[in-house]
Formats: structure tokens, C-alpha cells, sequence
């Protein structure tokens, strides 16, 4: 992606080494900023901090000269380029791209904002554009962004692939990917091969921008899509920038061993990511293939099932699939005392061997209260039940879970599908941490929390599809940041236990409609030595779904 400076030569010094970030609004333009005392308009970004790398340096940069935090950063390229501020050096920038998160607001040293059209990039008289920006960022945009080709790679290594991949492979002047996977090809004279780094997504990121011009190959396990690094490209650079060349998958290969059919079982990749995911799977009979991260898996994995009252259910571990080196190990979740090599699949047999088991085992609306650990802030069964059918989460969604208490509403949409997403806000550190130690036993445990009080902790936080407000409905400005803040179509849920709050619910229904709803639960209970009905104290829900951009 690199190419020379169009208008000036690069100075023969010492380079300064930055990160930057490409932000682009609605109509593609890119934002780009000048220093106070300065006259050139450059990306957002800085040098990098002692032992920091170019992602966390380019997002820490962004926040604090516009005040947006950004998530989830894509590589754009590296270039080098004559310093714009500072005569006779020059700068070699990893730059990324990101979606704009929010407004950006001058902070620091930032004295003024200039969005730049690629096609036509003008800025106010009396200033130029940085050459970086200019002669390097601009055309990377304009060329549609870094390219790559993933390759699948069996546990059979190179004698696996065919003849035109490894002559893919040979070709490419730049191999990324692990250790491992690397071992398994032929040296290459001249061809640059670099391992992954930790963490893994910031090397990803950063490796892919600085051989963005090479366009390289990046190795993968099986095939890359099934949990594999290519589902991270593609969501990172576009399915039209990821070439992908796929080999059988562990999954396929695993199944075929224990004789399951596609659709008999599920599939739960914990690999770089916490095993609790695997318990939202668990339910009678169900048979569960499990991607491992690495060889503790298998034991993590029995721990968990043994804690929740699964300790019959019968594991298999299947190692290096397709390799003349196969191997197999099984037992129960109770005696589980295998030592297992890294590479593997694992696969459940789900058994339950205790009457609460099961009582987590539905992924229909309204666990029982017992299963949430709480100090009598949670949002009880009938009442959630309720609110989570007027979220109605969807595959991919996002709820912001506000007042979230013991995390009930924001773990049950979370259960709902393996991709819904929650972000939980709680201001109290104690509550805080049980939301987190909920999602990890009810098998949600990617649940995001934030500690603070909303809106102040809304800041930076992605769009929602869906905002359910527990408490501090009150606030003010929250209803409204809420509103403002959901994506068209989404879905805004409010509960509210005091006068106070239903007088506003009250007024928010007559400006905005929706639904107002006022439940009352009664539950039988002893009464002396007879039964009665015991209230629980009513409750006004609100809920509205958005037409357009927001219910103005």
C-alpha cells in the first residue's frame, strides 16, 4: 500500500514513529485535525508511549484529541512521509481505520477540525494537508483499503494442501500466523514470515498494516471461517478485501468421528475466550462440540460441568484431526483426568445428575429468580419476562442494560442468541461484580459491564438496537440520551417502581406513544395455616420502538 511521496522527498533522519486513526462520517469524508500553533491538517494520532503498541497508542490519541472512544480498529496500511510539523524529519505512521463513533470535539492541543473529501481534499485558506494524509492515506482509501488471502492449513500440514495453494503460499512475500502453523511450511528464500504477538488482536491489526502493501497471506487452522481468523478479517476489512481458501474444518473432521449429524449438535468456540460459554449449551441429551484454546480446555471444561450439576456428562477430546498422529481420550465430566495435547476438538455428551441441573436449561424469557444471585435488586421472573418480549432481541443486536442490578435482563438477552450483545451499566462496584460473576455461571460471561451512572457512562459506548432503563430512570436527560441513541428500529423498555417515575413515564407515553403498561404479580404464599395471595409491589413499564433515526 505503500507508495513514494508525491510531492516531497522523505528526509534522511531518524524517523518518528506514530499511529493514526482514519475516521469517516456518512459521506466519506475523513476527519482530520490541526494543532494549535500549527498550519497542517493531519489524521488524529501521536507517538507511541513506552511499551505501548500502535492500536492502543492511535485509540488513546483519539480520545484525547477529539474525545471519541473507538472501538474495534481496522488496518489501513504503514507509511512513510516527510513530517508536517517537523522540519527535516520524516514520520512513519501505522494508520487504521474505524467507524465514527460519536461527535468529535477539539480537545488538548487541537485548535481546529476539517472533514476531507478523498476525491477532492480542500482545506481552509492559509492551511495545506499533511503529506502523510495526502500522498499516502487518501489513495490507500480511495484503492478500497489492504487485501489479504487466507489460507487453511490441516494438522496434515503441507502435504495436505494442494498443488495451486502451495504455490500460493510459495509465492507470497509475506506468511503471517502462529508459531505452529508457520513450522509447517518449507523454507521459502526471501519470504518474510511473522508470528502472531499478544494480544493477539492488536498484533493482527498491526501486522496487517505494515505489510499492507504485500498483500499477505495469513495461515490458518482448517478452515478459517469456522472460528478462525478470517471472520475477523472480514469483519474488519469487507468480504470483498479477504480472499479465503478454506481446508476441512476441525469441526467437520470431529464430527465425522463421533458419527453426529450438522444438525444434531451445537458448535461453542472458546478459543481465546472464557469457558463459560460452553454452559449456555447445556440442556438434556444435547450433544455440544466444543473449539478448544488450548490444552487446559478439557479440564476447565469438566470443572464447570461437575460445579453445575452436569458431572455425568461424557467428554471426548479429539487431537490433531487428520493427522497420521490422531488421538482420542474420553471419560466423564466427574473422573476427567487426561492430559490432552493443545490441539484438539472437545466434544459433549450432556448429562445432568441434580435437580437444579436444568433449571437454567431454557432459553425462553424468565429464568427462575434463584438462579441470579442478588440483594434484592433484580428485576423478578414475570416483570423480566415481560420486558425482554418487548426488547425482542435479534441475532447481532445490542442491548444497553441501564441500572442493571444483578444483570438479569442483559444476561437473559445475551442467552437469547449466541451473537446478542449487552452492555450493562451499574454504579455500584458490589452489584457490578455480581452482574459479572452472573453472566459467567448462566454462560454469558462476553457480557460488558461498566461501572458509573448513566447517561455520564454512556459516553463512547456503541449505538444500542435496544435500552432497557431498571432504575435511575430519573436522571435527567437520560430518557432522552436513550432515545437519541438507538439505532432506527430500536426498542426502549422502562420500569418504574415510584410516583415520581410514573409521572414521567406517564408524560414520555403522551409525547412519544408506545405502550404503558401497569403489572401487578400476586403469588400464592402461607397464611396462617391457609394460603393467600402475597403482592409484589406494581410496577409501570413504558415501551416504545423507534421508527426512525429517534422518536423526535
Amino acid at each position: 500500500m505503500t507508495s513514494p511521496a508525491a510531492h516531497h522527498p522523505v528526509p534522511p533522519t531518524e524517523p518518528i514513529v506514530v499511529a493514526a486513526l482514519c475516521l469517516r462520517d456518512a459521506e466519506g469524508r475523513v476527519l482530520s485535525v490541526r494543532k494549535r500553533g500549527t498550519t497542517s491538517f493531519m489524521l488524529p494520532g501521536g507517538k507511541l508511549e513506552p511499551g505501548e503498541g500502535a492500536v492502543a497508542a492511535a485509540v488513546r490519541e483519539v480520545r484525547e484529541e477529539v474525545g471519541l472512544v473507538v472501538r474495534d480498529p481496522a488496518p489501513l496500511g504503514r507509511f512513510t512521509a516527510p513530517a508536517a510539523n517537523e522540519p527535516g524529519h520524516c514520520v512513519v505512521s501505522t494508520v487504521l481505520t474505524a467507524q465514527l463513533p460519536g461527535e468529535p470535539v477539539p480537545a488538548g492541543e487541537i485548535e481546529e477540525l476539517c472533514w476531507v473529501d478523498p476525491h477532492d481534499p480542500v482545506v481552509p485558506p492559509g492551511t495545506t494537508l499533511a503529506p502523510l494524509t495526502r500522498d499516502h492515506v487518501l489513495p490507500a482509501l480511495l484503492a478500497g483499503g489492504p487485501r489479504v488471502v487466507v489460507v487453511g492449513v490441516g494438522a496434515d500440514g503441507w502435504g495436505g494442501l494442494p498443488e495451486p495453494v502451495r504455490q500460493r503460499l510459495t509465492a507470497a512475500p509475506v506468511v503471517l500466523g502462529s508459531p505452529r502453523q508457520l513450522d509447517l511450511l518449507p523454507p521459502v528464500e526471501g519470504q518474510r514470515r511473522e508470528p502472531w504477538g499478544r494480544p493477539f488482536g492488536e498484533s493482527l491489526v498491526g501486522l496487517l498494516a505494515e505489510h499492507a502493501a504485500a498483500e499477505p497471506v495469513v495461515l490458518a487452522s482448517g478452515d478459517p471461517l469456522v472460528s478462525g481468523v478470517a471472520g475477523t478479517l472480514v469483519r474488519l476489512l469487507g468480504p470483498e478485501r479477504v480472499d479465503v481458501v478454506p481446508a476441512v474444518s476441525s469441526v467437520a473432521l470431529a464430527r465425522a468421528r463421533m458419527g453426529w449429524a450438522h444438525d444434531a449438535c451445537a458448535v461453542v468456540t472458546v478459543v481465546g475466550r472464557r469457558v463459560e460459554r460452553v454452559l449456555r449449551e447445556l440442556a438434556p441429551g444435547r450433544r455440544v462440540v466444543v473449539l478448544s484454546s488450548d490444552a487446559s480446555t478439557p479440564a476447565a471444561v469438566a470443572g464447570l460441568l461437575v460445579g453445575s450439576g452436569h458431572a455425568a456428562t461424557r467428554l471426548t477430546a479429539l487431537a490433531d484431526l487428520g493427522a497420521p498422529h490422531e488421538s482420542r481420550y474420553a471419560g466423564t465430566a466427574a473422573a476427567w483426568d487426561h492430559d490432552v495435547p493443545a490441539l484438539h476438538v472437545l466434544c459433549l455428551e450432556v448429562a445432568g445428575d441434580s435437580p437444579t441441573a436444568w433449571a437454567p436449561a431454557s432459553w425462553a424469557p424468565g429464568l427462575p429468580d434463584d438462579v441470579f444471585e442478588h440483594d434484592g435488586q433484580l428485576t423478578k421472573r414475570d416483570l423480566r419476562a415481560s420486558a425482554l418480549s418487548r426488547l425482542a432481541p435479534r441475532p447481532g443486536e445490542l442491548l444497553w442494560d441501564l441500572g442493571a442490578g444483578a444483570g438479569s435482563v442483559g444476561i437473559e438477552w445475551m442467552r437469547a442468541h449466541p451473537t446478542c450483545r449487552t452492555v450493562a451499566v451499574e454504579r455500584d462496584p458490589a452489584r457490578a461484580g455480581r452482574v459479572r460473576a452472573n453472566a459467567a455461571r448462566l454462560g454469558v460471561p462476553d457480557l460488558e459491564v461498566v461501572e458509573g451512572s448513566a447517561p455520564d457512562a454512556l459516553a463512547g459506548l456503541p449505538a444500542p438496537d435496544a435500552v432497557f432503563v431498571g432504575g435511575g430512570a430519573t436522571a435527567p436527560g437520560l430518557l432522552d440520551r436513550c432515545l437519541a441513541a438507538l439505532r432506527p428500529g430500536g426498542r426502549l423498555v422502562v420500569h418504574g417502581v415510584t410516583v415520581e417515575t410514573e409521572s414521567l413515564l406517564a408524560a414520555a407515553h403522551a409525547r412519544h406513544g408506545g405502550e404503558l403498561t401497569r403489572i401487578a404479580v400476586e403469588h400464592a404464599a402461607p397464611l396462617a395455616s391457609f394460603t393467600g395471595w402475597e403482592p409484589s409491589r406494581t410496577v409501570v413499564q413504558w415501551s416504545l420502538q423507534v421508527r426512525g433515526r429517534s422518536a423526535e
